[in-house]
């Protein structure tokens, strides 16, 4: 197993002072977010002073009822290659729903949802978990995620289901000590109890992040500093074995160098202190996974599509789930796309200044995201348009503006903008 040592998790926005941080053993970055012929310089600059780069994953949906993408698993594969690294990671959730196997269109959540805790469940994602084992070039581990909501009819506690993940299929663990105490806020668990249940020696490395609570609901944002509160499931964590890796995440709202700085050194206290045994070299030998049935694999489907219905299309709740929770996990989800958005149109939030976030979620109420943000953000755009807004003539000769420059040269006939737009390539010419 790999001694990573203490790291931080790789930002375009904090690459300088990451580079200068003292300490710094590793970082991790988000493997969807670089090109492998095209690596930044900074990740290579780390690269060359011997500091180890680990691609973490958000896209493959491992716990989705359909077996792996290839192409996502080769994506991977090639990041894995061109930073060298020692492992790759992804996350035990699933990011899609619908298709073939529910006879649906497919949806897109934009963000990890927590798989139920069942037989079927378990069975689906050992085997897909397999085949991205199968697939990558170096060892895998995959990340608890951190829930707003509870499935009604779970089989297993985390701790159990992780246990049997690990006995099945051999796979390591990057425990998110964030993300346990986010369960415990939320929905109830034990951090201690999942902790006593897990296969330590089967952990990879440790996350640490920060977040904040509003109405009685932890919000996992990686946006706030470190609470006590998840130091404290690191330190019990720390009790039990000897981390080989742990590494602090911030994705947003990012302080100054020395904040983050102290925070390092408050998780390495944390870690010193806790003074537990090493790990074993290795987890158990993975036993031979039998293959989920197809009424397996369907029973997943159609209860991961009804859940992921309700919070993007605004069908009813499925039987047995807390509508609140459904509603604050439903805005959640609308306020990640928002921000995605933001950041691959940056005009969008700077035309529409204070109302953009207002303006987005009016539009994103019954439109699931389907084709990818940046199809996002022109819908979004397009959107806007038809209904004559923004109400500022200049904003919306701006967004006009914007819209028109990445449409392409010709819509496609039929579209209900088609005509709208011929009208305003007209309008601006004259003007």
């Amino acid at each position: 197993m790999v001694r990573l040592g203490t790291g931080i998790g790789w930002r375009p926005e904090i690459a300088d002072a990451v580079e200068r941080m003292p300490g710094v053993d590793w970082v991790e970055v988000v493997a969807e977010n670089v090109c492998p012929g095209h690596l930044p310089a900074s990740l290579l600059r780390l690269r060359e002073r011997g500091v180890t780069v680990v691609p973490h994953g958000v896209s493959l949906g491992l716990g989705g009822a359909d077996r792996p993408d290839g192409a996502r698993l080769a994506a991977l594969a090639e990041r894995a290659q061109a930073l060298g690294a020692p492992l790759v990671t992804e996350h035990i959730a699933f990011v899609r729903a619908g298709g073939p196997l529910t006879a649906s269109d497919p949806l897109e959540a934009g963000h990890l949802l927590p798989v139920p805790r069942t037989r079927d469940a378990l069975d689906v994602l050992c085997e897909n978990v397999r085949a991205a084992q199968d697939a990558l070039p170096v060892p895998l581990a995959v990340e608890n995620i951190a829930a707003l909501i509870s499935w009604p009819d779970d089989e297993l506690t985390e701790g159990q289901f992780l246990y049997e993940l690990v006995e099945r299929t051999g796979v390591r663990l990057l425990i998110d000590v964030a993300n346990l105490h986010t369960n415990h806020v939320n929905r109830g668990e034990d951090p201690a109890k999942a902790l006593a249940e897990l296969p330590v020696e089967a952990i990879a490395y440790v996350h640490v992040a920060g977040g904040f609570e509003r109405d009685g609901v932890w919000h996992d944002s990686h946006a706030h500093p470190v609470p006590r509160a998840v130091l404290d499931v690191l330190a019990d964590l720390a009790a039990r074995t000897s981390p080989p890796g742990v590494l602090l995440e911030r994705d947003e709202n990012f302080p100054e160098p020395a904040e983050l700085e102290r925070e390092l050194a408050a998780i390495r206290a944390t870690v010193a202190d806790g003074g537990g045994a090493a790990p074993a070299a290795a987890p158990p030998a993975p036993a031979a996974v039998v293959p989920a049935s197809p009424a397996a694999r369907q029973r997943v489907a159609l209860a991961e599509a009804a859940l992921l219905s309700a919070l993007v299309a605004g069908t009813p709740a499925p039987e047995g789930f807390d509508r609140a929770r459904l509603a604050v996990q439903g805005r959640a989800l609308t306020g990640k796309r928002a921000d995605v958005v933001a950041k691959v149109a940056p005009e969008l939030p700077e035309i529409l200044g204070d109302g953009y976030r207002r303006a987005f979620f009016a539009y994103a109420t019954g439109r699931p995201l389907t084709g990818g943000y940046r199809r996002d953000a022109l819908d979004f755009a397009e959107h806007l348009l038809l209904a004559g807004l923004p109400e500022d003539a200049d904003a919306r000769g701006r967004l006009t503006h914007w819209w028109l420059e990445r449409s392409g040269p010709r819509p496609l006939e039929g579209r209900p903008v088609a005509r709208w737009l011929r009208a305003a390539r007209l309008a601006l010419r004259r003007g």
